[in-house]
């Protein structure tokens, strides 16, 4: 199982929200902020990306990428998240 993380631009308010269940479906999931959020998955890019550009328009955009090695970040949503990144990333 992999770390990615899933940068998005949603302009419709529903579709975003389903992009964030469809987010939810994923063996392990944590939201960074609004529209960033990483998941555990053995999928690769490419089929986690296609797996949820389905329900989004053709002018929405999706970013994904496999966790490096080092991260840093500022106030997180809570403490569990923050306890999930630093475990996870």
């Amino acid at each position: 199982m992999t770390t990615y993380i899933v940068t998005f631009e949603v302009s419709d308010a529903s579709k975003q929200n389903q992009l964030k269940e469809k987010l939810k479906q994923y063996s392990g999931y944590c939201p960074i902020h609004d529209n960033c959020w990483a998941v555990i998955s053995d999928q690769s890019a490419v089929q986690i990306r296609d797996f949820l550009n389905k329900d989004i328009s053709e002018s929405d955009r999706i970013f994904v990428i496999r966790s490096g090695i080092e991260a840093a970040w500022t106030n997180p949503y809570n403490t569990k998240n923050s306890e999930w990144l630093k475990e996870k990333l």
